[in-house]
């Protein structure tokens, strides 16, 4: 028996909460940015549209960041 591939959608009168994804980060080059690593840095380059990673210049070094990107912030 395989598994089917749709979404489980929550009964409105269910007491447990439906899971909410948080909406996706999104930069461009040239965005200033911070991470809780690395510091302050700007984006020089991104790979698909930030979907994939963003290389990000902190001054010192020059890191590659992929998704997600929960210890980047856009400022």
């Amino acid at each position: 028996m395989t598994k089917s591939a749709a979404v489980r959608r929550p009964l409105p009168t269910s007491p447990f909460k439906a899971r909410i994804e948080a909406p996706r980060k999104h930069f461009t080059v040239g965005d200033r940015v911070t991470h809780d690593q690395y510091g302050l840095g700007r984006a020089i380059g991104v790979e698909g549209d930030s979907e994939i990673a963003v290389l990000v210049d902190f001054g010192s070094q020059q890191a590659r960041i992929t998704q997600p990107y929960t210890a980047m912030f856009k400022l």
